[in-house]
């Protein structure tokens, strides 16, 4: 007769089963790789070219590194003598006795929020020789004399890639949530973790593409994009879109929205509680936005000027012929504020009067300083980058998506393969993450032009530096009011970068700075009381960003009140509310209308 099942025994997983599952992931495993090797074999690939100039610019550091010994030794005798100063901590700590680390996270690097980080000596040995190690490394190579400024950049911003790469919590073994799990199920969840893995593999056709939210449990129009509103009119570029008023009463003046055609307009509108559009509409403003096409090969040839005509002016035509206004306000967010900001130079040498302020979302019209998106863009890197989009006529939505997960890896590429592949673990439903995944292509012409002429060669903010529609134009014409709300962690369009083109413009500027980052600074509800914003009583714009924050007064919740009451102040005048079933144009669909919906991680049947 059998021994009775222990309860240890209970807990194993069933031998056949685990052999099935194995059996399964190589069998899949097998697949992808081949199919990719045929792939590749297919198209003749060989070894890859350094096409970003990444590995010349090491050899570069390396060289100049290798040419002062001393400064070499120096840096090497520092992170000994910091090596030495962990061992005596993690022996006073081994011994019971407390002792502060030599090395801590930055504030808010969720990588090592687990307790056992800080509580268990080992793995607090673990975390902190690892601190160490980045920043000397980091340090070391970042601070190379008589390197190029565009191949210090790129061996700064690479060098952290691979550190980031490297931490301890993106292994099983060092990490010690992942370890837990690992014990706890017997090591299913590396099982499953690996089942993750290939299944983006396979949903990438050979490319890994993190998943980073369950897009199932999202539809549009119903738990995301969800204001009610009508198509009023489309071209080949766009769709435009109006909302049902909420209120009796709205302002005379209409307001447009120009999003950014890098991403889809829906960020501000992901839910009823922080959806700038539906606030916006609560306020009284008939609101309309641009919900640009995600183009494809028969786009190739659009370029900036098709974006200013047959988008942002067809637009402005639109709202005007629905609503029988001549006056109306217009807001643009990140890359649509840039393009606001060149129809209105455009508008100004027309004499068109129609647009009578503007807002300007964290956006760039002078490039001297970009921030880290500038390792990205150089002549090699753009123009391996045209010779691609040649071949398609556009760029991929994800491989742009890429490029801004790589800002901030730890956050949205590391923490999501610890999740999913370590953890074995499906991703939370999250609506913002649901829109990041939701990526958007960029036709050939107009995404060189926009590199060639604002990054490189930052020609927006000179007079006459770029013609429109065969006109030159020049943002110092533009004498309209205008508002600009950056944010002081912004990681894409850096809020000293968006102040020196604030300082351009030739009408009366408010410059507003919020709280957080390039998103969360700007989707930041009256109700949800966070973060803050600054604001200075002088209306001039010093030269230097120290000296307006230096003068800037702290207020607390969201700038959205302050924007409202800087709109209003130009004309408050108030009409009979506008139905966009009764407008002049007439209704297409139902917002948030087909251009919207089509994603481009949606696999066909």
């Amino acid at each position: 007769m059998a021994a009775p099942a222990s309860d240890n025994d209970k807990q194993l997983p069933d031998p056949n089963e685990v052999a099935k599952t194995y059996a399964e992931v190589a069998q899949r495993a097998s697949k992808l790789i081949t199919e990719h090797m045929h792939r590749r074999m297919k198209k003749g690939m060989s070894m890859p070219e350094d096409e970003l100039g990444i590995a010349q610019a090491f050899m570069d550091m390396m060289g100049k590194l290798l040419s002062n010994p001393y400064k070499l030794a120096q840096s090497q005798m520092n992170l000994v003598w910091d090596y030495f100063s962990l061992w005596q901590h993690s022996v006073m700590r081994f011994m019971g006795v407390e002792a502060n680390p030599i090395a801590a996270p930055a504030k808010g690097d969720n990588r090592f929020k687990d307790e056992q980080w800080e509580q268990h000596f080992l793995f607090d040995f673990i975390k902190q020789s690892y601190l160490i190690t980045a920043r000397h490394v980091h340090d070391t190579v970042s601070n190379v004399e008589g390197m190029d400024e565009s191949d210090q950049k790129k061996v700064s911003f690479y060098t952290r890639q691979y550190i980031d790469a490297l931490s301890p919590s993106n292994f099983a073994v060092t990490n010690p949530e992942v370890f837990r799990e690992t014990v706890k199920s017997h090591g299913q969840n590396l099982i499953k973790g690996f089942n993750n893995l290939l299944r983006d593999m396979e949903d990438g056709d050979g490319k890994l593409r993190i998943k980073m939210t369950d897009t199932t449990a999202f539809e549009m129009g119903r738990n995301v994009a969800t204001t009610p509103g009508k198509v009023v009119f489309q071209n080949e570029l766009m769709q435009l879109l109006q909302f049902t008023p909420t209120t009796e009463k709205v302002l005379k003046r209409p307001f447009l929205i120009v999003p950014p055609w890098i991403n889809k307009y829906y960020i501000l509108d992901l839910r009823e509680k922080n959806s700038f559009i539906k606030w916006a509409t609560d306020q009284g403003h008939s609101v309309f936005v641009i919900s640009w096409v995600n183009p494809d090969e028969k786009q190739a040839e659009l370029g900036f000027d098709a974006y200013v005509e047959q988008g942002v002016l067809a637009a402005v035509d639109a709202v005007v012929q629905q609503t029988g206004q001549k006056e109306i306000n217009a807001a643009g967010y990140c890359l649509g504020g840039t393009l606001l900001a060149t129809t209105l130079a455009y508008m100004a040498a027309k004499k068109d009067k129609r647009i009578a302020s503007g807002t300007f979302f964290t956006s760039m019209l002078d490039f001297s300083a970009p921030g880290e998106l500038g390792v990205f863009i150089d002549d090699k890197q753009v123009s391996s980058l045209e010779k691609k989009m040649a071949e398609r006529g556009f760029l991929e939505g994800s491989e742009m998506a890429g490029t801004f997960n790589m800002l901030r890896a730890n956050d949205l590429i590391w923490s999501f393969v610890v999740n999913n592949y370590l953890m074995g673990k499906d991703p939370f439903p999250f609506d913002l993450l649901y829109w990041n995944s939701d990526s958007t292509r960029m036709p050939a012409k107009m995404h060189s032009f926009y590199l060639r002429n604002m990054y490189m060669e930052n020609r927006l903010k000179d007079a006459g530096g770029i013609e429109i529609l065969g006109t030159p134009i020049d943002l110092r014409k533009v004498k309209v009011p205008c508002y600009f709300i950056s944010t002081i962690e912004d990681h894409i369009a850096p809020w000293k970068s968006t102040y020196m083109g604030a300082r351009i413009m030739g009408g009366p500027v408010r410059f507003v700075l919020g709280g957080s980052g390039h998103i969360a600074g700007i989707v930041n509800p009256p109700a949800a009381n966070k973060y803050s914003y600054w604001t200075n009583a002088d209306s001039a714009l010093p030269e230097s960003t120290d000296a307006w924050f230096s003068g800037a007064a702290q207020n607390p919740g969201s700038w959205w009140n302050d924007w409202q009451q800087w709109v209003t102040s130009f004309d408050a005048t108030q009409v009979a509310a506008r139905d966009p079933m009764t407008g002049k144009l007439g209704v297409l669909e139902d917002a948030p209308g087909a251009y919207a919906k089509l994603r481009l991680d949606v696999k066909k049947a």
